[in-house]
């Protein structure tokens, strides 16, 4: 059987697979059914994949010494699904909204299609829980081993905008860097009546959220781009009273690995330089994220190649960078890989990745299993230079 016949009759039950796991969605580090539902799939199809003490699994198809892998992720998040699909979620303030459900439907399906492809060479195929979490479930499993030997690896990211059978492709930064960080503030505290007896504490927190993000856009090379933004402020309980501590928590994000290694010494010392003139006392916590996805040059040249022999030229689309994390990261700083998009734009529907009313056209199961194991045997076939 050709690869297009192989996928044509597991095609029904890959799809069966993405329901199940769509309509059942688990939260990061608790997909033991999901795991479940994919492990019974693969051994079903003939496959013997092996099962992590946590959530989670891997498979390794085919034999030889070269071998490349491909990464999905399985987790869901807290976000409750409206009514409107057959298969909608059955778990209250759950749902697949980033679409882990089609990732992970497609890699048991390419991991199928693959088993009964004669390869020059091994894929592993690796389903890791705890994508939406932070860090990342990935460093656990980059810390198992899991990219031990690979010359290559390859994860897909559904894309809402991008047309159902189309991927996109981009070499160079593709995600950003992710990291958290959280100011505290203090201050005597005192009345608002006499603020030159204390020191204004919501004054100075004003100062930070307007002048922080400002400055330092003026002080890193404005070719890199970056993004400090703060999504919580918590100070004072009293209209009347001036606060002895204020909190704000929120993310920096970049393209470059050099200013992400820079950003903690470099946002504390402008922090610093701000609250000085006020009188409050500064403290930074910066927590170490993901860095940023990086697709490597040669692996994305293979991976468009070998996409437009499968499934035609006008398959193979561009895509832009997202200032979005993905944990994939940690695979890419120790292998060759690329992050790819998966067009799945459904007719109507617009909604973004991590929104309510997130769809996924279901055709791009079809072009993920079939670009996906073309792109990875190609890898098999040229290596990586």
């Amino acid at each position: 059987m050709s690869t297009s016949e192989v996928v044509a009759a597991i095609l029904p039950s890959v799809i069966d697979l993405r329901r199940a796991i769509h309509s059942h969605p688990e939260l990061a580090h608790a997909e033991s059914n999901t795991t479940a539902l994919i492990s019974t799939f693969l051994t079903q199809q003939g496959l013997s994949p092996e099962l992590r003490k946590a959530t989670g699994l891997t498979v390794m198809v085919g034999s030889g010494e070269r071998l490349v892998g491909f990464r999905a992720d399985l987790d869901a998040l807290p976000i409750q699904e409206p009514d409107g699909l057959e298969f909608r979620s059955q778990v209250p303030g759950v749902m697949h909204a980033c679409g882990h459900d089609i990732h992970a439907s497609v890699a048991a399906g390419m991991a199928v299609a693959a088993s009964r492809t004669e390869l020059p060479g091994r894929i592993r195929f690796i389903f890791q829980p705890a994508e939406e979490t932070f860090p990342g479930g990935a460093e656990d499993l980059v810390a198992e081993g899991m990219a031990e030997g690979l010359e290559a690896i390859v994860a897909f990211h559904v894309d809402p905008t991008l047309e159902p059978g189309r991927i996109g492709f981009r070499s160079g930064p593709i995600t950003a860097s992710a990291d958290r960080l959280v100011i505290k503030l203090e201050g005597p505290g005192g009345h608002t009546a006499r603020p030159h007896r204390s020191v204004d504490l919501v004054y100075a927190t004003g100062k930070v959220i307007t002048d922080l993000p400002a400055i330092l856009d003026r002080t890193i090379d404005a070719r890199l781009p970056a993004a400090l933004v703060f999504g919580r402020v918590t100070s004072g309980s009293a209209f009347n009273v001036i606060p002895t501590s204020a909190e704000i928590a929120g993310t920096f994000r970049t393209l470059d690995h050099g200013l992400w290694a820079e950003a903690p010494v470099l946002i504390d010392r402008l922090l610093q330089e701000i609250v000085a003139p006020t009188g409050a006392k500064a403290f930074l916590d910066y927590q170490r994220g993901i860095p940023p996805v990086v697709n490597d040059e040669h692996v994305v040249a293979v991976l468009r190649e070998a996409v437009g022999v499968a499934l035609g030229v006008e398959a193979v689309a561009p895509t832009p960078t997202s200032m979005g994390g993905e944990d994939f990261a940690n695979f890419t700083e120790k292998v060759p890989g690329a992050l790819l998009r998966l067009g799945g734009q459904p007719s109507g529907l617009a909604a973004d990745l991590h929104s309510a009313s997130f769809r996924v056209d279901e055709r791009a199961i079809e072009t993920g299993i079939k670009g996906g194991l073309a792109g990875l045997v190609g890898l098999l076939q040229h290596g990586h230079q």
